[in-house]
């Protein structure tokens, strides 16, 4: 008999209408769940404690790890050792300077080749002349900082993807400690590195952790780094940038498939899960979510904001429906 999973069940609640002129034509379904600043679940829709795959909602865990290895990063660096950068200048040539400063090339990368994420970058990028490469995958940051905390310890860089290697197996402690709950499975994220399944529950419970953190803390700093120069780990034009910019003390990282963590300087945290892996009601989500957490802010409205169009005129909307 075939085993249904909590998260594929069609008894998910609706977190977001699609509605077209005057028509509601589509739902997107999920989990939710809301921290209060002491930690306690305050709100929740779904199965908030259901194992999920966070993506690249991981990456601060992931960060952290790195740091724990031993290798010093800090600034803008750190930033992007935690990122899904958009693909910019400004980041592939810090990835580039990252790699050179441990003796590494853009070849040692094991990133897929990819276009870049933000889709006026890939644009500009495609016009130029230019094709898929490793350094231009979103996660090339984070696997830059992979093997140079590798190249530090010695251990093998052919292997950093291997969950059985010792920086693998450190995130994987890293993940569960934040989490304040066990890794459920492992599997293999977009970019090939292994990726540990919590529950929205602890994804947000790890988000607080980071921002609750004692200073100098692995923790702390990859927090710190991460809201200091947001747009390292996003890009100029994305919702996470535009949170962490506009509300001082917020840590925002969205992932691969529909998730989304954000937690408030003072402990307020949500994750969630759009089920179907669609992108486009995320905005829409988090906003009301944001409204959920007590911020009150424009970068709220304008995270929101998901117009559908009929033509060149807007006809209708991605709204959030809880």
């Amino acid at each position: 008999m075939t085993s249904i999973s909590p998260a594929a069940s069609p008894a998910l609640p609706v977190l977001a209408e699609v509605e077209r002129s005057g028509f509601t034509e589509g739902h997107h379904r999920g989990s939710l769940v809301v921290l209060a600043a002491d930690g306690r679940v305050e709100y929740a829709l779904g199965d908030p404690a259901a194992p999920v795959f966070p993506r690249s909602s991981n990456k601060p865990m992931q960060a952290a790890a790195i740091l724990r290895a031993g290798l010093d990063l800090s600034g803008e660096r750190l930033a992007l050792a935690a990122a899904s950068h958009s693909g910019e200048d400004f980041h592939l040539d810090l990835v580039r300077t990252m790699l050179a400063e441990h003796g590494l090339k853009p070849d040692d990368l094991q990133t897929p080749p990819d276009l870049p994420l933000d889709p006026v970058e890939a644009e500009a990028y495609l016009a130029a002349g230019r094709v898929r490469e490793p350094l231009t995958m979103n996660c090339s940051g984070k696997h830059a900082a992979m093997l140079a905390v590798c190249v530090q310890n010695g251990w093998d860089t052919s292997t950093y993807l291997d969950p059985a290697h010792p920086l693998q197996e450190l995130v994987g402690q890293v993940v569960a400690e934040a989490a304040g709950e066990p890794v459920a499975a492992v599997g293999t994220d977009g970019c090939g590195a292994p990726l540990m399944a919590i529950g929205l529950v602890g994804l947000a419970r790890a988000f607080r952790t980071f921002v609750l953190a004692e200073p100098g803390t692995a923790e702390r700093r990859v927090a710190d780094a991460m809201r200091a120069h947001p747009e390292y780990v996003a890009g100029t034009r994305r919702p996470d940038t535009w949170l962490m910019r506009e509300v001082p003390g917020t840590l925002s990282k969205m992932g691969a498939e529909a998730v989304q963590a954000v937690a408030l300087a003072d402990g307020r945290a949500v994750a969630f899960k759009i089920d179907d892996g669609s992108t486009r009601a995320l905005g829409p989500v988090l906003a009301r979510a944001l409204e959920l957490l007590g911020v009150d802010a424009p970068v709220a409205s304008r995270i929101g904001r998901a117009p559908l169009l009929g033509g060149a005129a807007e006809v209708g909307r991605i709204r959030a429906a809880f």
